[in-house]
């Protein structure tokens, strides 16, 4: 029997008596493990080699994980803080515990993130409280974290559950590792016994041998066209962006423009104009991202200000008695990321934008928006929401409901629920919530109403208008059956599922 040099020099190494490792056949044979991988694979097409794989599973820290299992992890520390700050007896302000903590950038967000969510304490309206009952010293993440600095880990089903979520966290990466092994068939061995000789082949043309002509006389070694081709993973649009421009398609269709605007702006178009009141907990520091450079706004139309101002001290009418409340214009210039993109309606409404809109009229936008919230499966700090509204005469709620029954069937959605809520700015109120095609729990995907008079009377419009502002990435989690928004996309997106998630048309 005639084989090429290297399938020789595998079989030779090879064993009958137990499986060796292609690393090892690659270092008793001084060739290069892919070459014996094809020369492995080739001599077990031949009948006299068996190759079979195994994919063993290593556990790694990342820099931040080693950090966490040296330091602590951040929700830690900022419980100990909290129990040293009295928070176990009565609220304490979050800026004063995370001050005593040391925490500083992206681990306060952390902290604040996982902390009620391990049982800790609570965080709202911006003071903390601390359970007295929590023990840190049982926190499995942190436990385990130590464990694999130290290299001493289990493998039960609980620990499965915290690998999981520390891999979430960006705290380790589980690494898969494709190990093959080479035995020798009974064929394998009678042919050895029997004697093989080595045969020169060729695996490429090479310029020598065309300039040379020695292509003409030597052997060429086969090719395996059916083999398995190397997996080569193509870019792709994201799953966001496809879902966005579905979007912008189904509402063009429904007879809507397209708004557009500055992502930074003062607060006076994004919740002064919607007559938001100026000590709002929303308006604070906690859940706004203020700009320190520019910090202001230099210029806002005059009179619009004034109406603004008249109506939040004063409000409108007989029935509206206004907030009663400090009102001061510096602080409506303040700049700051929009937190939605409600910002955009009142600046087209005012007629500042584009000038004058006469009713009926219909507009919306898909634009990113920005809030300091505590991260969860469905809240981001930043996010894309589907704004939208109508001007026209003698809306009502059922016009309202109708809109988004229409449109969200475009995306196979049909089993919207609406609650009735408050916001400062519409009335009546109500957000709706739609079913998780995966884990079958309801989720908030938006919050709509009829904008108040004492919103839309100083911006110079006087016929009802309805809105909204619907998130796009829930959206997608409803299309999609994303269980995290973290899924979609950020540090900690699930590339596999974004590669094979596809928006409905």
């Amino acid at each position: 029997m005639q084989l090429p040099e290297s399938q020789v020099a595998v079989l030779e190494a090879a064993s009958a008596d137990e499986a060796t490792s292609i690393d090892a056949l690659a270092e008793a044979t001084d060739l290069p493990p892919e070459t014996v991988t094809g020369a492995a694979f080739e001599l077990e097409e031949e009948g006299l080699v068996e190759v079979s794989e195994r994919v063993d599973e290593t556990i790694e820290l990342t820099d931040e994980g080693h950090e966490y299992a040296t330091d602590g992890l951040p929700e830690v520390a900022l419980y100990e803080a909290a129990l040293e700050a009295g928070a176990d007896e009565e609220p304490v302000s979050m800026g004063q515990v995370i001050g005593q903590s040391g925490l500083e950038g992206d681990a306060v967000d952390i902290a604040l993130s996982n902390y009620a969510r391990k049982g800790y304490g609570s965080i709202d309206s911006g003071e903390i409280t601390a359970d007295p009952d929590a023990e840190p010293t049982a926190d499995a993440e942190a436990n385990a974290l130590e464990a694999l600095a130290d290299g001493a880990v289990g493998t039960d089903d609980d620990l499965e559950e915290v690998i999981d979520q520390l891999e979430r966290r960006g705290l380790l990466e589980v690494v898969e590792t494709t190990t093959r092994d080479v035995a020798l068939t009974d064929e394998g061995v009678t042919e050895l016994m029997g004697g093989i000789e080595t045969t020169e082949t060729v695996g490429a043309v090479t310029p020598d041998l065309l300039t040379s002509g020695e292509w003409e006389t030597v052997e060429f070694a086969d090719y395996n066209v059916e083999a398995d081709a190397e997996d080569v993973e193509s870019g792709t649009v994201h799953v966001l962006r496809q879902m966005s421009e579905r979007v912008k398609d189904v509402l063009v269709g429904m007879g809507f423009q397209e708004m557009d605007g500055p992502h930074v702006d003062a607060d006076f178009w994004i919740n002064d104009c919607l007559f938001m009141p100026q000590d709002h907990p929303a308006r604070t520091h906690w859940d706004r991202f203020a700009m320190e450079e520019p910090s202001h706004i230099d210029e806002l139309p005059d009179q619009l200000v004034a109406d603004v101002e008249r109506v939040h001290r004063e409000g409108l009418g007989e029935d509206s008695e206004g907030y009663h409340s400090p009102w001061d214009e510096e602080f409506a210039r303040a700049l700051a990321l929009r937190g939605h993109t409600t910002s955009l309606s009142t600046r087209y409404l005012s007629g500042e934008e584009i000038g004058e809109i006469e009713p009926p009229a219909r507009f919306f936008s898909v634009e990113k928006a920005y809030r300091n919230d505590t991260l969860d499966a469905t809240h981001l700090l930043e996010f894309y929401q589907i704004e939208g509204w109508v001007m026209a005469e003698d809306l009502s709620v059922r016009d309202l409901m109708g809109t988004f029954e229409e449109f969200y069937a475009q995306f196979g959605i049909e089993d919207i629920q609406f609650k009735p809520h408050y916001n400062p700015y519409t009335e009546p109120s109500f957000e709706l919530f739609g079913t998780h095609p995966t884990t079958g729990e309801l989720i908030e995907i938006g919050n709509s109403g009829i904008f108040r008079e004492e919103m839309l009377e100083p911006l110079g419009v006087d016929c009802d208008v309805m809105a909204w502002g619907l998130a796009l990435e829930r959206l997608a989690m409803l299309t999609t059956g994303a269980e995290d928004i973290r899924d979609l996309h950020g540090t900690l997106a699930d590339l596999e599922f974004l590669r094979n998630a596809e928006v409905t048309y």
